[in-house]
């Protein structure tokens, strides 16, 4: 008797482990680990995944496995281990781990089909019964005979089709073919009536070329009706057949062939070592760190160029949807079809589609967003995450994976480099390069010696002295007044982010600060009180600055709409186009408004975070960022790297062609370390500075840290026991480990559900995790009949 091990579709602490199902006998040859199958669970039938296969069982009665979901397995050995490794790390449930590795196409209510892709002789003669009036039939009708199709499968004569009710329809379109061969054509063609021009016109179409083709290019070709081509259906000359075809989102645009380009000495110095690992088989991690515009994509791809040739795989990551258009432009410009492309832009059949295409072997190199790291590649050469500094890249809710760790986990399965790109690695990062951890490569100048753009820092203080209440300072004016006469274009960056109100002085730029943590204090209106997020210090708003005396104290924050309305009435002539959440949430939005403005249809580029990086138009002369402060002031740790990365990757927006750039930044604290060096663009510096700060206050990559949440409706109750949890961890741990809190989270309470925090900076705490999954074990009875939530975030990257 075969006995399959499977985790089930409940993601529920009871349900976290393997269930043992029996296999029927018509299906021991049928079910491998990495399937999907539908088990009976209590009263329901649900599906599940299988882990292993084996011959014994602690239970004496057995349930037995419905039916299988798959001919193949979709999760590959590696995946299911990578499963157990996502599942330890994140402290996630194992359901989790598996479905966060598929498309959303396999998630759903499924209706199964088999379709026969080969003639029906050449099959076998128990299955050609089955497919004798159709070539597609019902999996319910396949009972019975599932292990000779899979071996069908194996050799590509049959394959499963998953039509999931609601989630994907199988894109498809009607394709003309001629049922006799050219004798019979001709014949055909012969006992037409004289009138019949159109019907000769098609049959000459299929005598010359007999292979199918699309209905609608056979009509607009030969300029003939439907009904034409019916009538030659009705007399048994041609036929009509739906064919099922990827739905390719790239379909309608020719990617103009790219060759390799030659590299500068530097880049030659910088890819000589990944080339040697991917030689050599070696698996090592590499910082490739190199200012804007200095070609790390053509070092990309002609690492990419070296793994194909080994007949291996590569993965690239790209922050969201932002880099996605010009980044596969280069990409399928350089490989063509062998590329597939994940993102959040695309629809869940595209998705699925392209996902297909991956576990086909059709294609070899995947160009994606943060879930495009579990593409089922079997032989990995190389693993590329463009922009590592990026947050996008640390998925926000269960399992809370950095798909910078899941890259290098796989790449110890697969022996294989992984290179982590970035003008402004995160501290982390670079801290681990400097200590040999991971492998420098610098690339230090821009290409064709191109020289960074010129950057001025504009002190609001000085503009509000001087009577000017606008949010444009005179200097920005001027500069956008002189691009306008000159035709040349402008991106306006409004930097907002995070929903915090921070008290800034308008007079002398002093924000107020918690005395403890270092993190500015969040204003809150309804009782006018301003409180760190941290640790729960609390002061009243000054009335006066306690700095410079001024009375210009108040609260900040701003939006792009507001920006929109104020451009119009300075500067009623200019054209623009506003990229934020509200104008870019329709499909291929994003990528219209950016084509529009590559045509030059608008004079100025309007946009929050999403046009900070991977734009490269050559007519942007201009970058102005009208508020550098927002994002300095937000109650997190991180703040002042975050505001460096993003200053630093707009102003490299600005003068990547012939044309020399500016950039305007403006800001009420010029004086702040990370202002002043982003203008500079000088990592290195902002580097040693920021690694100072963390080191005295205890936060990475000096420690690590945890983030518990916990939320419910009764304010009361999320207080007491995030109490009792910050009391338990901190029993349990070392003396060098530190538990803030409990506090209430930065945004307090949301959708009516009181949130409250603890934050644990550690160093090595073997035991930590133990700890932790024991909290969650502790409360699962209330976490199932109060509604109480707990999130446990190790390494967060977003604090709120």
């Amino acid at each position: 008797m075969m006995i399959a091990k499977v985790i089930v579709d409940v993601p529920a602490k009871q349900t976290d482990r393997t269930f043992d199902y029996k296999i029927p006998e018509a299906l021991e040859e049928v079910i491998k680990p990495g399937m999907r199958v539908v088990v009976p669970f209590g009263p329901r039938t649900i599906q599940g995944f299988v882990v292993e296969l084996s011959e014994n069982s602690s239970f004496a009665e057995l349930k037995e496995i419905v039916e299988p979901m798959d001919l193949a397995p979709v999760l590959n050995q590696e995946l299911l281990k990578l499963g157990d490794w996502l599942t330890e790390q994140t402290l996630s449930y194992k359901i989790s781990a598996f479905q966060v590795m598929l498309p959303a196409a396999l998630k759903a209510k499924y209706k199964k089909k088999i379709r026969r892709l080969a003639p029906v002789e050449s099959l076998p003669t128990k299955i050609q019964s089955l497919f004798q009036h159709d070539d597609m039939i019902l999996w319910s009708e396949a009972a019975g005979y599932l292990s000779a199709l899979q071996k069908e499968a194996a050799k590509g004569t049959v394959e499963v089709i998953y039509e999931v009710k609601e989630r994907v329809k199988k894109k498809k379109l009607k394709y003309v073919s001629p049922l006799l061969d050219k004798e019979g054509l001709q014949q055909a063609k012969a006992s037409l009536v004289a009138t019949a021009e159109k019907q000769r016109d098609l049959i000459d179409h299929f005598l010359d070329k007999p292979e199918a083709i699309e209905l609608r290019q056979i009509q607009s070709l030969l300029n003939i009706s439907s009904q034409t081509i019916k009538s030659l259906v009705k007399k048994g000359i041609l036929e009509e057949k739906d064919v099922e075809v990827y739905r390719d989102p790239f379909e309608d645009r020719v990617f103009a062939k790219t060759a390799p380009f030659p590299l500068t000495n530097e880049q030659e110095n910088a890819i000589a070592p990944i080339l040697a690992t991917i030689e050599e088989e070696l698996q090592k991690v590499f910082l490739l760190y190199g200012v804007t515009g200095s070609g790390k994509t053509e070092i990309y791809l002609q690492s990419i160029q070296k793994v194909l040739e080994k007949g291996k795989e590569a993965i690239v990551l790209v922050p969201e949807i932002s880099l996605t258009p010009q980044m596969v432009k280069r990409f399928k410009g350089r490989f063509g079809d062998a590329v597939a492309v994940l993102h959040s832009g695309l629809s869940s059949g595209e998705k699925y589609d392209e996902w297909r295409r991956i576990e086909r072997k059709e294609v070899k190199v995947v160009v994606g967003a943060r879930s495009a790291i579990f593409a089922p590649f079997e032989h990995l050469g190389i693993i590329i995450i463009d922009e590592e500094h990026e947050t996008s890249y640390k998925q926000e809710d269960n399992p809370r994976y950095h798909a910078r760790d899941v890259a290098i986990e796989r790449s110890l399965y697969h022996q294989c480099p992984v290179i982590l790109g970035s003008a402004t690695p995160t501290l982390e990062t670079f801290a681990r390069a400097q200590k040999g951890v991971y492998e420098l490569l610098t690339l230090p100048k821009r290409m064709n010696n191109q020289s960074l753009p010129s950057v001025q820092i504009v002190d609001m203080r000085e503009e509000l002295r001087d009577g000017n209440r606008s949010m444009f300072s005179r200097t920005l004016i001027e500069g956008l007044k002189e691009r306008l006469e000159k035709k040349q274009q402008i991106v306006l960056f409004l930097n907002k982010r995070g929903h915090s109100s921070f008290v800034m002085c308008r007079d002398c730029g002093y924000v107020v600060n918690c005395p403890n943590c270092d993190i500015s204090l969040t204003y809150h209106r309804f009782n006018q009180q301003m409180k760190c997020h941290y640790c729960g210090y609390e002061a009243p708003v000054p009335q006066r600055c306690p700095e410079c005396n001024s009375e210009h104290i108040r609260y900040f924050g701003t939006g792009t709409q507001k920006v929109e309305e104020e451009l119009g009435k300075v500067l009623p002539e200019a054209r623009v186009i506003r990229m934020d959440v509200d104008t870019t949430s329709r499909k291929g939005s994003h990528e219209r408004l950016l084509t529009e403005f590559e045509e030059g249809k608008a004079d100025i580029l309007l946009g929050t975070q999403m046009i900070a990086k991977g734009l490269d138009f050559p007519n942007i002369t201009l970058v102005g960022v009208l508020s550098a402060d927002t994002m300095l002031h937000l109650p997190d740790f991180r703040s002042s790297e975050k505001t460096f990365q993003l200053l630093t990757q707009v102003s490299g927006r600005a003068g990547r062609h012939e044309l020399p750039g500016e950039v305007i930044i403006q800001t009420y604290t010029p004086e702040h370390y990370s202002i002043e060096l982003a203008s500079e663009q000088n990592f290195d510096r902002f580097f040693e500075r920021e690694m100072m700060v963390r080191k005295s206050h205890q936060y990475p990559p000096y420690y690590y840290i945890a983030l518990i949440t916990v939320s419910h409706e009764n304010v009361a109750m999320v207080a007491s026991i995030t109490d009792k949890i910050a009391k338990f961890v901190q029993s349990k741990l070392s003396r060098e480990s530190h538990v803030l809190g409990p506090v209430a989270s930065p945004i307090s309470r949301i959708k009516n559900r009181y949130r409250y925090q603890c934050l644990i900076k550690y160093k090595r705490e073997p035991e930590l995790n133990k700890t932790l999954k024991t909290v969650l074990e502790h409360y699962q009875q209330d976490i199932v009949s109060k509604g109480l939530q707990i999130s446990i975030d190790v390494n967060p990257y977003i604090l709120m």
